[in-house]
Formats: C-alpha cells, structure tokens, sequence
C-alpha cells in the first residue's frame, strides 16, 4: 500500500510523507502522538513568557494619557557628563581660545613687519629682485615663533609683577626674583629680533 503526501491513521501508527526511500516508496511509519519537528513548539521559561506578556505601561493606566519623556539636561551643561568631564571640557576651550588670540597675535606681528617705512621701502626697490627661496620663509617663521615666545615670557613676567605689587604673594620665592629679573633682558631681545625682521 502506497499513499502519497498526506498522512494517514491505521491501527498500529500513521503515516506521514517524507523522503523518498531507494526502494521508491514514500511513507514513513511513526507511533501515536509523534509531532513532527517543524510543529513541535520551541520552549520558554516562565521568566521568557512573563516579559513577553508584560503590558508596557502601569496597570490601569491608558495609552491616551501617556506623554512622550524627553531627556532634560542637568544645570552643569553638558547632559550625562561628570564633574570631571566637564572640568576637561572646559580646560579644553580654555586652551582653544588661547590659541586663536595666539594665532591672531602672530598674524598681527606678521602683518607689522609687512608694513614698511619709506626708507625700507627705498632700500628694498635698491637691491636686486630675487626669488623668495625656502630657507628665507623658514627663518622668518622661526623669528617669528621665537618672538612670540618671547611675548608669552614677557607677560608671565607682567603678571607676577602685579602679583607681587598686589600683596597677593607674601614671600616671593628665590625663582620668583629670578624671573622678575629677566624682564629687561627679555624686552631688549625681543626688540632686536622685531628691528631685525
């Protein structure tokens, strides 16, 4: 006996479609109560199914009633940050800012030494027209840099000055006249270097 796709029921077991043996018969004979594996459910603890069954909001609460939660920021600034986070977030604009009056500085000084006086100006129109070449650029760059560090020392020196005639520093250290005592070496360099640019 033979039967196609279908299952069929007998007194010893059923029979349900399956692959087609080498002898070219395509039943299979199973016991009663076999469920096939594709219809054998999968299984789920009871934490599985109490999650998936778990209404979204409060019970007795409607749908209608709910607004939307929009994340609001701390006062400090910044949402979700730590007080050192934004401790470092602030040193960090510090040193950006400090940088661009740094970088306008230089071009200040860059632009002073383009403008130049008639007698410059003669001197330059009486020597001979060459090419700017390399290491001219990066030496003025170089004087350029030196005299902005010169500036910087210059104004740590200003301020520990006014430190100093504030009162704000009881006993000023050896170091501390040290520094202060290079201020008139300082000027007189950076003046050299700006005359000779």
């Amino acid at each position: 006996m033979e039967t196609t796709g279908t299952p069929e029921a007998t007194g010893t077991g059923k029979y349900i479609a399956s692959t087609q043996r080498p002898d070219g018969t395509w039943q299979w004979r199973v016991k009663e109560g076999y469920v096939p594996q594709e219809e054998v459910p999968v299984y789920e603890n009871k934490y599985v199914k109490f999650f998936k069954n778990k209404p979204e909001l409060p019970p007795g609460m409607s749908p209608e009633t709910t607004t939307p939660i929009t994340p609001s920021r701390p006062e400090g600034g910044e949402a979700g940050f730590s007080k050192t986070a934004k401790h470092n977030l602030k040193q960090k604009e510090k040193r950006r800012q400090q940088q661009q009056e740094e970088e306008a500085e230089a071009l200040t000084v860059s632009l002073e030494d383009t403008v130049q006086t008639p007698s410059a100006l003669q001197d330059s129109l009486a020597s001979p027209l060459t090419a700017p070449d390399e290491s001219y650029s990066a030496a003025t760059t170089e004087k350029a840099k030196k005299i902005k560090n010169l500036r910087k020392k210059l104004r740590q020196v200003e301020e520990l000055q006014q430190h100093n005639q504030a009162g704000e520093v009881s006993q000023p250290s050896r170091e501390h006249h040290e520094k202060l005592a290079w201020r008139r070496p300082l000027e007189e360099e950076l003046e050299d270097l700006e005359l000779g640019l």
